[in-house]
């Protein structure tokens, strides 16, 4: 009885794929094991997958990302920066800086994000700000006020635990798009390998994010570890012309915050096509001003989902896609005074399919699919053939 049905399993499958070719096709939100995590588009801040990305955690070492942004933009970057003892005797990872030596800003700079050098860290902090507590208020100041994350709570430059040093993976990921604008970042964040020359250590400095040396599209990354707060990690990668920032954090070990990373940033890259929302597009008119895209604004979608734009009741530019709704970068809209006097506000949803011609490779891999479909049906019928019995009269010989 059960060989006579086996037939309509292959049946049930190619009925599936025909009648609702999204849903065995479509691809499914990646399962990330770190606690939190967050995956963004670099340009634009639209939102592509979250998991608790708001929920308050230690953020160990990716916390330098916030020191080497404050030193780029401080104007300093050619100073020379005298070592405290202060700096000499801290815990953790060290470029084993010697107390009185001098060096250049940018050279810190650079030995604490490829090296993560907590010394360094913190003779970077008293050069711009004359003390760690001073230069931890600068950090709460900036990342509220030039950034605008509201999550993030620092008390020091490197990342060393402290009960009240917190931030999220969104905020972190919000920091890393500021800090990508900034070309000089952007640099010394992808540095792969450092020759670093001082007083007491002579070396090649390897950077301690792995994925940056072992994937090309990879484009700079900072890891983090406290036993407090597990593995973190910030990634950025570019493929073709799509940007994206990844950030797990609370990770068990270090292979699973490089594996949810990877499946993250080949999430974002695999399964969303870009869509383009055009210059001028009217999106909201209220107390007198009107609300449009100042340029062309290019959001990533899935096949089966479409992407809203609107302007939400503070002038922010928001995205919808399924259940994800993103604040994305303030660039992008423009207001310009109306001629009404009229004090009611209207609010227009501007919406998007992709109607854009389909990746060639994704359209081959659909090809690809209905063949597999295909062949294992043949040879589904071919076993079930092949398994019949063959009944033949049975003879009575004689003895």
């Amino acid at each position: 009885m059960i060989r006579k049905k086996i037939w309509l399993i292959p049946v049930v499958v190619i009925m599936t794929a025909f009648l609702f070719p999204e849903t065995l096709l479509a691809q499914q939100p990646p399962d990330i094991k770190s606690e939190t995590a967050i995956l963004i588009d670099g340009k634009t801040g639209q939102i592509l997958f979250e998991k608790n990305s708001q929920k308050e955690m230690y953020p160990a070492s990716i916390t330098k990302i916030v020191t080497a942004l404050m030193a780029v933009e401080s104007g300093k970057m050619s100073d020379s920066t005298e070592v405290s003892k202060k700096a000499r005797e801290v815990d953790g990872t060290r470029v084993y800086l010697e107390e009185g030596e001098i060096v250049p800003l940018e050279q810190l700079v650079k030995g604490m994000l490829v090296n993560s050098g907590n010394d360094a860290a913190i003779a970077i902090a008293e050069h711009l700000s004359g003390s760690v507590d001073s230069f931890a208020d600068d950090m709460n100041t900036f990342v509220k006020e030039e950034v605008g994350v509201e999550n993030s709570h620092f008390t020091n430059p490197h990342g060393l635990f402290d009960v009240q040093h917190v931030t999220t993976a969104e905020d972190m990921a919000k920091i890393t798009q500021y800090a990508m604008k900034n070309q000089q970042f952007k640099s010394i964040f992808g540095v792969k390998e450092l020759e670093w020359s001082g007083e007491d250590w002579n070396t090649t400095l390897i950077n301690h994010h792995r994925l940056l040396l072992d994937y090309v599209f990879v484009t700079g990354g900072k890891n983090g570890f406290v036993s407090e707060s597990g593995f973190t990690l910030v990634t950025t990668a570019t493929k073709g012309n799509q940007e994206l920032i990844a950030v797990t954090m609370k990770a068990t070990d270090d292979q699973i915050a490089y594996q949810d990373t990877l499946t993250l940033l080949n999430y974002g890259f695999d399964a969303f096509s870009p869509v383009v929302f055009e210059e001028g597009t009217e999106l909201a008119e209220r107390e007198g001003k009107e609300y449009f895209l100042a340029e062309d604004l290019t959001l990533f979608q899935q096949d089966n989902q479409a992407v809203e734009i609107s302007v939400n009741d503070s002038g922010r530019l928001e995205s919808d896609t399924g259940s994800i709704q993103s604040v994305l970068d303030s660039e992008w809209l423009s207001s310009s005074n109306t001629e009404s006097t009229s004090s009611k506000d209207a609010t227009k949803v501007a919406s998007t399919t992709n109607e854009k011609e389909k990746d060639p490779f994704s359209i081959s891999s659909k090809l690809i699919f209905y063949i597999g479909i295909s062949v294992f049906t043949l040879i589904m019928i071919a076993l079930f053939i092949g398994s019949k019995p063959n009944k033949r009269r049975s003879r009575t010989f004689p003895y």
